[in-house]
């Protein structure tokens, strides 16, 4: 199939209306009404730059710490990469045309620092430019409010040849690339996000080395910490200096941690895993510090990382926060470190129904998402809230050009009336993001793992809008 007919196909497919049984059984039984959230509540899709675009070296992209590690052997798990991935590259009018279809009033994107700096920091890269202008026209032009995040994961390599994260001229390095991203889109770009999950991207990818750029040890993990918290807080000063009236935000991964039971060595687990996932990056934003009295070990940044005057450069009054929840995790004790005990290994030991685990492995724990926003609304420097992830994986099909993904809908259905208990209990929670628009490359997971309220054939390109897209577009109706 050639482009011209996906896009046919893709127009078809948004024109047409299907509400499956258990989605209207929802709406009869009066369990989520658009309204209760409020005439002000935002609604949107999250996506990211490498895990949509493809291009990966098109009209003067560098590469990226991600196409580097996608291209080592044995980085992903499908053996995959994404040079192409979705091709938003080249498809975005029509992608963002059957997001409008879907109702749906914000798309959060990010921006590929090496396709605007190829060399990461000195000359422009026009064509980068350009292409985000496209992106950014177009949303406004059907409606849709863009809301872009900076830094999705995607450093340029040339930066991580000169140590990236754990070299504290990030922090220059991420203000110029700022500057250029808000004078270039601030005239109409209100809405940014600074950050995406910085929990993930240093444990993972300078801890752990699982991510990219995939370095170990706490040598890589403690500088690159502190350097991200600095470049949180300078980003968001950077942002708010160049955007007249600007909502500026930063995004967190986290999970409500439950001890394996009321054992006080499993209480003290949980603080320590609550802390490491929870606490790190909120708490220096909000003037408190690193949580070192939880987690002591964090006491070497301040030791060996820190120059005088940091813990003033780390505090930054955010608009709002973005909370991203996918499940809780209940926490043991372990010799070392605590371990998450639920999710794909525990789930199966507890004996968690099938319908329960996600095609990540993890479980599905709804009133997890409330009790963390309740928790961070416990902030007192926590204004506003949005949820700016939230989703499952589930092996989809495509069948007679139908998806029908009942257990993404009922995830869907079951956290949103979580959100909204949170949101009648005080949290200020004001908008709602699903993780994803479409399904995308799942980094370390390859293509696998399917996220998206619209299904993807990565071979075609050809989009279809599962039960689940057309839920939300009944819904926001």
């Amino acid at each position: 199939m050639n482009r011209r007919q996906a896009i046919h196909t893709t127009a078809a497919l948004a024109g047409s209306f299907f509400l499956p049984k258990p989605l209207a059984a929802l709406f009869v039984e009066g369990r989520l009404n658009k309204a209760d959230f409020g005439p002000d509540f935002k609604w949107g899709v999250a996506t990211a730059s490498y895990q949509i675009e493809g291009a990966w070296q098109e009209d003067g992209k560098s590469p990226s710490i991600w196409d580097n590690f996608a291209h080592g052997k044995k980085n992903i798990k499908t053996g995959e990469n994404a040079d192409v991935a979705c091709d938003f590259y080249h498809r975005y009018a029509s992608d963002l045309e059957l997001l409008k279809s879907l109702n749906f009033k914000v798309f959060r994107f990010s921006l590929a620092w090496s396709r605007l700096l190829p060399d990461g920091t000195g000359k422009i890269n026009q064509k980068g430019i350009d292409f985000y202008n496209r992106v950014i026209d177009k949303c406004l032009s059907l409606g849709i409010e863009p809301w872009p995040t900076l830094y999705h994961w995607d450093l340029p390599q040339v930066l991580e040849d000169k140590g990236g994260w754990t070299n504290r001229d990030v922090v220059d390095w991420f203000s110029e690339y700022t500057h250029l991203a808000t004078k270039s889109f601030g005239d109409r770009v209100k809405n940014w996000m600074v950050l995406n999950e910085p929990f993930a991207f240093t444990t993972l990818g300078y801890m752990l080395g699982w991510h990219a750029p995939g370095k170990k040890g706490l040598k890589n993990y403690l500088p690159a910490v502190h350097h991200t918290a600095l470049v949180q807080a300078e980003g968001g000063r950077i942002v708010r200096e160049n955007v007249k009236d600007a909502n500026v935000g930063t995004t967190f991964s986290v999970s409500y941690a439950v001890p394996k039971s009321d054992a006080e060595k499993h209480q003290r687990a949980a603080k320590r895993f609550d802390a490491l996932m929870n606490r790190v990056f909120i708490e220096p934003a909000l003037g408190m510090g690193y949580p070192t009295d939880t987690l002591p070990f964090l006491k070497r940044i301040e030791e060996k990382y820190a120059k005088p005057g940091d813990m003033e450069r780390m505090k930054f009054d955010f608009d709002f926060i973005g909370i991203q929840n996918y499940y809780s995790v209940t926490v043991k004790k372990s010799l070392t470190t605590p371990v998450v005990w639920a999710n794909e290994h525990s789930a199966k030991k507890r004996e968690v129904p099938a319908d329960q685990i996600t095609d990540m492995g993890w479980e599905v724990t709804p009133d997890g998402i409330r009790q963390i926003l309740k928790q961070f609304a416990a902030y007192p420097g926590v204004k506003r809230m949005i949820v700016t992830e939230n989703g499952a994986a589930f092996p989809d099909k495509v069948e007679n050009g139908l998806v029908h993904d009942s257990q993404r809908l009922k995830f869907y259905a079951d956290y949103l009336e979580k959100v909204l208990q949170a949101k009648r209990e005080g949290a200020p929670v004001e908008g709602y993001f699903c993780w994803s628009f479409m399904d995308n490359f799942e980094w370390a997971e390859g293509f696998r793992p399917r996220f998206g309220l619209v299904h993807v054939d990565y071979e075609t390109q050809v989009r279809t809008i599962k039960d689940s897209g057309r839920w939300f577009q009944a819904f926001l109706k």
